[in-house]
Parts: structure tokens; C-alpha cells; sequence
């Protein structure tokens, strides 16, 4: 054989070999394993950069399993979920007991998942340079039934405060964010005025605080870090002096009460698709690191909490 030619062959070959080998170490971590298939994934607004940064690094390794993430709420999201219509739904806060009652008569079992830590995010307009800091008294004052179209300028929740109109911007009812912040500022979830600004995305509501010189308004902390050239941050005093959320103060919990975990649930059925039970335990597995990128904004859980996890998953799995 010509030598030129058999140069080629082998390189030919070769390179076969060598995707053959790609192909048999991938199928471990699922990157040429063959996997394929759809997973539907809505819900909170608040989880879903935490979410869609695990379903692009599981992308990565499994290009033929598209990771569909949707924004619906939390609240809408447990409405798709125990409908049977999604896969995982993400949650900014634990499952309400409605929300299971209409999963179980629906036949649709769970696994409740913590996947990282969050605060909420007190956020003003860059120009705001007074609003330093507000206690859970003022953040009531300006948040709670009774301020509806009565609280309505900065100098009504501080008298030292300019006698500028507040443009308030929040998530809207159907909001994990929204229900948690409700229960712990104004004593009920839901309880809150109607008359401001409500969201589903946070980007909206990003978009007008930034936009208007009176504007605060309240979302997750990841929103915050992902938009802090637009925004100011400001810290809350819930007894013990003001705090601004970080990582740190979030994990300690000394960024009192806006701090909790977030959630993903699984849908124990979903598991028997291999390509499911196969993101759960990525997500798991790399919880802490996707949690703590910074260009999400999330604090990560211990590492146990995240091995629990897992064995809740293997014990769940077909």
C-alpha cells in the first residue's frame, strides 16, 4: 500500500478508536451515553437561576436531553406540577398543604429537595442615597394592607426622608418570594397592599427600579448580585441592628427574617426516566458549587444536606 495512503487509513482508524473511547468514558457522567429525552421543570422565579445554571452544566455532558425551565411562580408551579404537567417544580418555599393535598388526590408523589440558601433583597433605585437601611417596622409601614394608596412618599415611612412619591415593585401573589415576605414582614402570607407593581419575572421588576427615582421593591437576593450596576442594595434591621444580605449573612441567618432555603420537588413517577433521576443526582451532586457561582447569588447548603438528598433520591427511584 502506498505509504501516503496508509498513513491515512490509520489515522482513520485511530480517530474511530478514540471516539470509541470518548464514548465508553463518557457513558458514566452520561456526556456520550446515548441518554435522550425531555424534562420539564417551572415554577419559581427566585429558583430558576439556580435551576437553569444546573441545567445547562448537565447540558454540557447530555446533549440529547433537553431541560426545559419555565417561570409560572411558585405557586403556579405546583399547579403544573400536581397536574402531572412538569417533571420538578421549583419553590421558594416549602409546599403548602393544599398544594399536597391536590397532589396526592392527583396521584402525584414527592421529593422535597433544599438546594441552596436565598434572601430577599431590599432594593432601591441607585439616585435613592437615603434610604441606607429599613426596619421590619418600616418595611411593614410600606408594605402592609393599611399603607394601600395611604403610605404613599418616602417622608410617610420616615419623616426624615424627601417628600418623594414611592413606587413600590414586588412579585405577584402566585410568588413563593411573595408569601414568604408577607408572612414575615406583615404578619400572614398574602397580607400585603395591592396597589404596586407585581411580576412574575424579576427582571421586570429589576427593569423598574431601576427606571424610577422613588422605586424600591423586593426579590431574591441572585437577582440582586446578577443586577447590582443597576440597583442599591439596602440593608434591614430586624432587631438586632442593620444588615446587609451576602453569602455569609444569609448562611448565619444574622440578615434576619429575610433568609430561608429554596426548594426543588421531584415528581417520584418522573423518576423512572432515566434521564430525570440522572439530573436530580447532578444537580445534588454539584449543588454547592452551582449554588455558590457567583454569577448566581446563592449561598450553598452544608454538604450533608445535599448527600441527603441523594439518598432520599436512590431510596425513591425505580
Amino acid at each position: 500500500m502506498d505509504p501516503i495512503w496508509l498513513r491515512a487509513a490509520l489515522t482513520i482508524v485511530m480517530s474511530l478508536l478514540l471516539t470509541a473511547c470518548g464514548d465508553a468514558e463518557g457513558t458514566g457522567d452520561g456526556a456520550s451515553g446515548g441518554r435522550t429525552g425531555e424534562i420539564l421543570i417551572d415554577g419559581s422565579s427566585t429558583v430558576f437561576p439556580v435551576t437553569q445554571l444546573a441545567a445547562e452544566r448537565f447540558g454540557e455532558s447530555n446533549r440529547g436531553v433537553r431541560v426545559s425551565v419555565g417561570i409560572s411562580g411558585t405557586g403556579g408551579g405546583f399547579e403544573k406540577f400536581c397536574n402531572g404537567e412538569t417533571d420538578i417544580s421549583d419553590a421558594s418555599r416549602p409546599i403548602k398543604d393544599e398544594e399536597a393535598a391536590a397532589c396526592a388526590a392527583a396521584g402525584i408523589g414527592f421529593i422535597e429537595m433544599p438546594v441552596a440558601f436565598d434572601g430577599i433583597a431590599i432594593v432601591v433605585n441607585r439616585e435613592n442615597d437615603f434610604a441606607e437601611c429599613l426596619t421590619t417596622e418600616q418595611l411593614h409601614r410600606m408594605w402592609g394592607r393599611e399603607a394601600e394608596r395611604t403610605v404613599t412618599h418616602w417622608d410617610d415611612v420616615n419623616p426624615v426622608y424627601p417628600d418623594r412619591e414611592i413606587e413600590l415593585y414586588g412579585p405577584d401573589p402566585d410568588s413563593g418570594t411573595f408569601d414568604y415576605f408577607t408572612d414575615e414582614i406583615n404578619g400572614g402570607e398574602g397580607v400585603s397592599r395591592r396597589d404596586y407593581t407585581p411580576s412574575t419575572d424579576d427582571n421586570v421588576l429589576v427593569q423598574g427600579v431601576a427606571g424610577g427615582k422613588g422605586a424600591v421593591g423586593y426579590f431574591g437576593f441572585a437577582y440582586y448580585v446578577q443586577n447590582r450596576d443597576k440597583l442599591r442594595l439596602v440593608a434591614v434591621d430586624g432587631g438586632g441592628g442593620c444588615v446587609l444580605p451576602s453569602n455569609e449573612t444569609i448562611e448565619d441567618g444574622s440578615y434576619n427574617p429575610l433568609s430561608r432555603p429554596v426548594f426543588i420537588y421531584v415528581s417520584t413517577a418522573a423518576l423512572a426516566k432515566p434521564e430525570v433521576a440522572a439530573f436530580v443526582r447532578y444537580y445534588n451532586e454539584h449543588g454547592a458549587e452551582i449554588a455558590a457561582d457567583p454569577n448566581v447569588g446563592y449561598t450553598a447548603l452544608p454538604d450533608d444536606r445535599y448527600e441527603e438528598n441523594l439518598r432520599a433520591l436512590e431510596e425513591a427511584s425505580p
